[in-house]
């Protein structure tokens, strides 16, 4: 069962929109991770700013994250990631998509911040040559750190969509310094609250920001359920779907 409301829609949209009568994109499939931590005024989170160049919210504040790659398909993961996370994340119970899914929101921390969520293991052989350093280093994704955190899909009003499925992890157990490939500027970690004020985001990000805090407040008894964050045209909102996983399979995300 799921119930839909509307979202205060007080952001930018941070993209272009197709032509009158133009049909909607598919939306690609990406994921995202949100790597928090307490901090001196409240909980803190890891963002950088996108390229003013770049085609999808440029110039915006946003979590690392990215699409999914095929070759994330073969890596292999030093743990799995939660059996109980999979029912919530909108793969239709598929198992290996959602650790593919995973694996994509390890990568792209990885790439973009320098940060490695990793365990002893071997990616193995078909891995993307990006997955040497890791490879080299005997490291491997370790999935079962992840906690799931929401899903959100692109106005069908953008020429570029992604259905990006968000995961949670604490910055603890993260390996590494931050660095990265330059794709994002400005990347530290920001108090939430500073950022809700003083930052470009969009409405998503406003909203897995809002539940980060909750979250931080009370990590063991908050639970959203599974949100789904869609529009219809231009106007966002959020459907909450009962979890399938049980007690939201949440823990990953909150550490110890």
């Amino acid at each position: 069962m799921s119930n839909a409301r509307k979202y205060t829609h007080s952001r930018p949209l941070g993209h272009g929109q197709i032509g009158a009568g133009e049909k909607p994109v598919k939306p690609r499939d990406a994921a995202t991770l949100i790597v928090w931590r307490d901090g001196p005024a409240g909980v803190e989170v890891l963002m950088g700013r996108r390229s003013r160049r770049a085609a999808f919210v440029p110039d915006f504040f946003v979590f690392p994250g990215g699409r999914l790659d095929p070759h994330d398909h073969v890596v292999h993961a030093a743990t799995p990631l939660n059996p109980a996370l999979v029912g919530d994340m909108g793969v239709r119970g598929n198992a290996r998509m959602a650790e593919a899914l995973a694996v994509a929101a390890v990568r792209e921390t990885f790439e973009e911040t320098g940060l490695l969520l990793a365990e002893d293991g071997d990616v193995g052989e078909g891995a993307h040559p990006g997955w040497a350093e890791w490879k080299a280093r005997g490291l491997a994704p370790g999935l079962h750190h992840l906690g799931y955190f929401g899903r959100a899909i692109t106005s069908p009003a953008s020429p570029i969509r992604f259905n990006a499925r968000f995961f949670i992890v604490r910055a603890d157990i993260l390996r590494g310094r931050i660095g990265g490939s330059g794709e994002l500027s400005e990347l530290a970690f920001y108090s939430a609250s500073d950022v809700l004020r003083d930052r470009q985001i969009v409405d998503v990000t406003e909203f897995m920001l809002k539940n980060l805090i909750l979250f931080a407040g009370d990590p063991h008894g908050f639970d959203p359920g599974a949100p789904v964050f869609s529009y219809k045209g231009l106007v966002p909102f959020i459907r909450v779907q009962a979890s399938r996983g049980a007690g939201r399979a949440r823990s990953a995300g909150r550490g110890s």
